[in-house]
């Protein structure tokens, strides 16, 4: 047993709100540890384009940085002084943290100059690679986010470890003891990793693997046993292939999938919202599945003049703070019945709704799913004022579609109907890329659309193929805007879509589902910015 006291363990009790900056590093992934300046040059021409920057310790001035940015083919190394006061760029402008300079010059384009004047663009930040592919490993998470965790998700004995936000390049072991989260420092130097300079190991695994078998003592006598890991999940987008092969490990008769989805499945006992509208009596007739009812704080509401309000669907709406910028909305909502042909396509109509993707045959294994609400080529449909028409229909290998128009109150509408009828009556698609290519396909025509309102999407329930593709175009949509570099959170983004519609992405088979169609986007995604820049 280590005695953190008396080997004069550095042992922090690293509250974010003592920390006179706050450090919202994702921020600090383009810090470098352990990275020379030939080093740096061979990454950023490799990996990087024009603009492309990471920050690395000096070599030739200890204490001090290098900011390291790729331009025209070339790499500029800059000096970042740290005075033990501040930061600056020898007689610029000072500043209390690294982060802090570095955010200044990349929202401040020509602030930063070369000594004859010729601007210096810091573009894109070229982010380190994770120390460890461990699941225990939360990357750039606070110390105060790190209790939030620990405290409302895991028992004693839990832990994680992450980047040291005070000191970029360390990192921190934090550990649930009881009712308390105790937070060491793990220090990294010269690629090894050792706590306040004890047993020095070659990895963090390693380290991690040794505390578990020798527990610690904290200043206040209190033993520090690590029992199990509080697993991360949110990721960089192009660490995905090595998540993915993470999680296909068996642990005992379990992969990491199945454990992810249990955890979520524990997480959605937490979403009590109120289903008060779908348990009226006049409104149970008008539910597909009696226990499938929406949330009424984000309901659909059908506005006058229809004689009712009540139809079985919910908005979904990126809510979390990670989809900032995302001009996603969607509609998810059951199959039709016969009784609810009507509301579907007035809720249609109100919505203006101008794109539907059906992910679900109308009868599947001799039951039916959903109620044949189109109209088929050459024939139309009225339904209370509404008149449809099928304007055309082109049978692709995955899905057809349907160009629908439609009449009401003297105006015309076209309607876009992707019927995908490639998913499997049980399980998932063997090959994500039909449903990528799918989901392209969708996009291009919403987005051609102007002023479209939300895409509607349906199965049979509403919830499990229509939760999986929801949260598979999501988190493409914010790898597309945001690029390789950004976090994505499985788990966490189906957290937020289930807390808009009760239990998006049904079974352990759809998570995983998920979780290979990006992994199959990202790889396509690398490729194609590869082959633009040896095009460029």
């Amino acid at each position: 047993m280590h005695n953190l006291q008396s080997t004069d363990f550095l042992l922090h009790i690293l509250n974010d709100w003592l920390d006179c900056v706050v450090y919202f590093v994702g921020r600090y992934r383009w810090f470098h540890p352990n990275i020379s300046g030939v080093d740096a040059e061979r990454t950023l021409l490799d990996r990087g384009n024009d603009g492309s920057f990471l920050v690395r310790p000096s070599r030739s001035s200890p204490g001090d940085f290098t900011l390291s940015v790729r331009r025209r083919g070339t790499v500029t190394h800059v000096k970042i002084q740290n005075t033990g006061d501040f930061y600056d760029l020898h007689g610029g402008e000072k500043f209390a943290t690294l982060y802090e300079l570095i955010q200044y010059y990349t929202e401040n384009q020509g602030q930063l100059r070369e000594k004859n004047g010729e601007v210096i663009e810091l573009l894109l930040p070229l982010y380190c690679a994770d120390p460890t592919n461990e699941r225990w490993f939360h990357g750039d998470i606070g110390g105060k986010e790190a209790e939030k965790m620990l405290l409302d998700k895991a028992k004693s004995g839990s832990f994680l470890v992450r980047e040291s936000q005070s000191q970029p390049g360390h990192f921190v072991l934090s550990v649930r003891t009881d009712d308390t989260v105790t937070h060491v420092k793990i220090r990294c130097q010269g690629s090894k990793f050792d706590i306040g300079g004890g047993d020095k190991f070659n990895s963090l695994s390693d380290l991690i693997e040794h505390c578990k078998k020798n527990p610690m003592v904290d200043t206040m006598g209190t033993i520090v046993r690590l029992k199990q890991p509080l697993n991360a999940t949110k990721i960089p987008a192009s660490g995905i292939q090595a998540r993915v092969d993470e999680l296909t490990r068996e642990n005992g008769k379990k992969a990491g999938f199945w454990e992810e989805f249990e955890s979520l499945q524990q997480q959605e006992v937490k979403h009590l919202f109120s289903r008060k509208e779908g348990q009226k009596g006049a409104n149970r007739n008008k539910n597909r599945y009696k226990n499938i009812l929406p949330f009424d704080h984000t309901r659909v509401v059908l506005r006058t003049p229809w004689p009712h309000d009540y139809i079985n669907a919910n908005y979904i709406m990126p809510e979390d703070e990670v989809f900032e910028g995302s001009k996603k909305c969607y509609i998810a909502t059951q199959g039709c019945l016969p009784s609810t042909v009507a509301d579907f396509w007035y809720m249609v109509w109100q919505e203006n709704s101008r794109v539907i993707v059906m992910t679900t045959k109308e009868t599947e294994r001799g039951k039916v799913k959903c109620h044949h609400y189109w109209p088929d080529a050459g024939k139309d449909l009225e339904w209370e004022g509404m008149k449809l028409s099928c304007q055309k229909e082109n049978t692709n290998t995955d899905f057809i579609l349907r160009e629908i128009l439609m009449k009401y109150n003297s105006e015309e509408r076209i309607y876009y109907q992707f019927h995908f009828h490639a998913w499997p009556d049980h399980g998932v698609p063997d090959d994500p890329g039909c449903v990528l290519n799918f989901l392209s396909e969708v996009n291009i025509r919403q987005e051609a659309l102007e002023d479209a309102g939300p895409i509607i999407v349906h199965c049979s329930a509403g919830i499990g193929r229509t939760g999986t593709f929801i949260v598979v175009d999501l988190i493409i949509d914010q790898v597309r805007r945001c690029g390789l570099h950004t976090d994505i959170d499985v788990r966490r983004t189906i957290q937020m879509v289930r807390g808009q519609r009760s239990g998006m992405v049904q079974t352990e088979a759809q998570y995983q589902f998920v979780y290979l169609a990006l992994l199959h986007y990202v790889d396509t995604f690398a490729q194609r910015l590869q082959a633009q820049q040896v095009i460029n």
